[in-house]
């Protein structure tokens, strides 16, 4: 799928007041959502690829340890592809570090898709207990970035 073609969607979706448009195909799958009317957040992906299973039962019991560890906590998930920034600029300080309490409206990250920088908010209210992702790196759809304790 081109530029143009997700353009055309988009026009389409403006033009009959659609706030959200899904399409699989052939392992290839793309996302629009426009919040109260407003510009679309556009999310594309690819068909997921299988991890490697660890060798070591070691690291496989300290990972299941530290898994049921994080039930505990409420997930901030990315809503997009893209890149994952902790700050607004590389010299300002993180929207959030570990043991910042955040609440529904709270900015905790940015994701740049498609050259549009897009503020993440936290949706839920707690305190910051670990931050998942690296600055700067590559995230896809629906991966935990956050994990926050509720209060």
């Amino acid at each position: 799928m081109d530029i143009k073609q997700i353009k055309r969607i988009i026009d389409l979706m403006k033009a009959n007041e659609l706030c959200e448009f899904e399409m699989e195909e052939e392992g290839f799958r793309i996302a629009i959502k426009r919040r109260n009317g407003n510009e679309p957040q556009v999310v594309l992906s690819h068909a997921p690829v299988p991890q490697a299973i660890a060798a070591a039962p070691v690291a496989a019991a300290a990972t299941a340890a530290e898994k049921a560890d994080d039930k505990k906590y409420l997930e901030i998930k990315s809503p997009i592809v893209g890149t994952f920034y902790r700050a607004s600029s590389p010299d300002a300080e993180p929207y959030v570090v570990v043991g910042s309490e955040v609440g529904p409206e709270t900015v905790v990250c940015i994701v740049e898709a498609m050259k549009v920088m897009n503020e993440i908010k936290a949706e839920v209210k707690g305190v910051v207990r670990k931050i998942l992702v690296d600055n700067a790196t590559p995230i896809q759809f629906g991966q935990v970035l956050f994990l926050v304790e509720p209060t």
